[in-house]
């Protein structure tokens, strides 16, 4: 398959003109005359051992969700000894936004897809879900069993959940404002648990993310041979 219909068509799904001004979505490593992929591997984040993985099983091009601003491995990406062998190409914040999108993979796992409403914010996604914190607690931890819970008023219910896939704290008080009383995202740093008005469940950022590489699947269809990048959670329970 020609590498830039696998990005048009993940394009016509995540629109690159959707993305945050900070991020750097799109092509990380746009290999010159090295246009035809047959085997595509499939990752969160673009490590050194990705490339490795992606090297050794002869893959012609990596889409990842992270782009390469966030990576160690860029100045060996670009190196001689990959350029030859390695397109790169990610979809970040336009994938989260998107319908269907990363905060959308965690509903639907979740199995609570029909309990979606309508709500005009960019990266949130919120349910109409009435349910118990323990019963709630069970439900998510058949995703992520790492999930941590800040429950500032010692709520025992919930009715309105809001989601937000990887680091989404920033949105707390936007999903108090559209009447949420909880909150599930990753990477919530000490002093905004302390503060939260609301319930908050940390999932962990890789957890709320990972679930979107089968979409990336889907989305780019036959043509190509699909394998994922073998990749953890960089946290360890000890």
């Amino acid at each position: 398959m020609y590498k830039y219909e696998i990005t048009k068509k993940i394009e016509q799904f995540a629109p690159l003109e959707t993305q945050e001004e900070w991020d750097c979505s799109g092509w990380g490593v746009n290999v010159e005359n090295y246009n035809n992929v047959s085997k595509v591997m499939l990752c969160l984040t673009v490590t050194n051992n990705v490339v490795k993985q992606a090297k050794e099983q002869n893959c012609d091009m990596i889409i990842s969700h992270h782009p390469l601003f966030h990576i160690d491995c860029h100045s060996e990406l670009v190196s001689e000894s990959y350029i030859p062998q390695i397109n790169v190409y990610c979809a970040h914040t336009n994938m989260d936004k998107a319908k269907g999108g990363t905060t959308d993979t965690i509903i639907e796992n979740l199995g609570l897809s029909e309990y979606k409403i309508n709500i005009e914010h960019e990266f949130l996604r919120i349910i109409n879900y009435k349910t118990t914190i323990r019963e709630f607690n069970s439900l998510l931890k058949q995703i992520s069993p790492n999930t941590r819970i800040i429950n500032n008023n010692h709520a025992t219910e919930l009715k309105k959940i809001a989601f937000c896939a990887g680091s989404g704290s920033e949105f707390i008080n936007e999903a108090k404002e559209l009447g949420a009383d909880c909150i599930v995202t990753g990477d919530l740093k000490f002093h905004t648990a302390l503060d939260s008005p609301i319930v908050v469940y940390d999932i962990g950022h890789f957890e709320s993310e990972i679930l979107i590489l089968p979409v990336f699947e889907k989305i780019i269809g036959n043509g190509v041979k699909i394998v994922y990048a073998d990749e953890h959670s960089p946290f360890e329970l000890i």
